[in-house]
């Protein structure tokens, strides 16, 4: 295991580390662990980028791990009533469509290869600035306007993203009959799924 997938598994375990920072309301700690979970998404890609050590593994944790650092901040974070609740409800809908969708494909005999577009990476760039932002604005009375701002942001790559995978989730299901695909295998591909 690589250091870009060691740096993925820092994230996964500083999750539980922030939730519980902000439930017992240690605001500066929990903001500096969520920078910190924030910066290994992005060394982590530009590592396995760089250095020609893009796995499989890597391919499947960094997303699942970008998805539960933000599930974890923006149940919490509303549960807490720092955020609101409808930027929460189109995160997680989003996210429970995605996992809903390559169950339907595993269950169908399809394989997912997840690679990343570039409106999943927007939306999870905004969800993370949506989480960042309301925590100074509500703890640090820091940039007081700049959330609800950044939230309709989020919301709007969250929901375009979704709506891109459910495209190609259908068309991975409906295959047109002259597809080469359809021919001889009844393998789906996915090819997108972040």
């Amino acid at each position: 295991m690589g250091l870009a997938n060691w740096l993925t598994t820092l994230r996964i375990l500083l999750i539980p580390v922030f939730v519980t920072l902000l439930v017992y309301r240690r605001a500066g700690w929990a903001v500096l662990v969520f920078c910190a979970a924030s910066l290994t998404d992005l060394l982590d890609g530009y590592i396995a980028r760089t250095r020609g050590r893009q796995t499989r593994l890597g391919a499947f944790l960094d997303p699942v791990a970008d998805k539960l650092l933000l599930t974890s901040a923006f149940i919490t974070l509303t549960y807490l009533k720092v955020i609101p609740f409808w930027i929460a409800a189109v995160v997680v809908s989003r996210d429970l469509m995605l996992s809903v969708g390559v169950l339907v494909i595993h269950v169908a005999g399809g394989t997912v290869h997840p690679t990343p577009s570039w409106l999943g990476k927007a939306s999870t760039l905004f969800q993370m600035a949506t989480v960042l932002s309301a925590m100074l604005a509500f703890y640090f009375k820091m940039l007081i306007s700049l959330p609800k701002g950044v939230a309709w942001v989020a919301a709007f790559f969250t929901v375009a993203s979704g709506l891109q995978y459910l495209v190609q989730g259908l068309k991975q299901l409906n295959p047109p009959a002259d597809d080469p695909l359809v021919a001889g295998s009844p393998r789906i591909r996915h090819d997108q799924l972040r």
